[in-house]
């Protein structure tokens, strides 16, 4: 028996655009909101990836949440073990680690959705920060999560 696909919404051609958009934003030193870009090493180019993200800081801990599920950066961060986050000429060297506990991910899927629900809830499948946290924790395995610690 195959196992099941993990989850992962594909940026539609938009959504390419827009992320583009972002992440040259970014490296120009405006963070919207506080976004920023995401270097990760390609776990099969080596090259480094590129792609705007949202940090969220919980707790006094800093993290990423891949609010589309299993994506490639995902990936990526599994084997690379951290990467770069920039805005503008201050890039942040980081290593992460990557939170499986879907019962610790809760509060903090709950914190990032009440932040970033606005630009994310499409993506969590009709869960919003006000779901119960058994609605939260059935789907806390489709939004990986790293905690990110910086080296500099």
């Amino acid at each position: 028996m195959n196992a099941p696909t993990p989850y992962y919404v594909q940026a539609g051609p938009l959504a390419t655009r827009f992320n583009s958009l972002f992440g040259k934003l970014a490296r120009l030193g405006i963070s919207l909101a506080g976004s920023a870009e995401l270097s990760v090493r390609g776990r099969k180019s080596g090259q480094m990836q590129r792609i705007p993200v949202n940090p969220h800081t919980y707790e006094g801990e800093q993290y990423l949440v891949s609010a589309r599920g299993h994506s490639q950066w995902v990936r990526n961060m599994r084997v690379a073990g951290g990467g770069e986050l920039r805005v503008g000429r201050k890039v942040r060297t980081f290593t992460a680690t990557e939170i499986t506990d879907p019962v610790q991910k809760v509060a903090l899927l709950r914190a990032y959705l009440e932040k970033w629900g606005w630009e994310v809830n499409r993506f969590f499948q009709g869960v919003t920060a006000q779901s119960s946290d058994a609605e939260l924790q059935a789907t806390a395995g489709d939004h990986p999560v790293f905690r990110i610690t910086m080296s500099n």
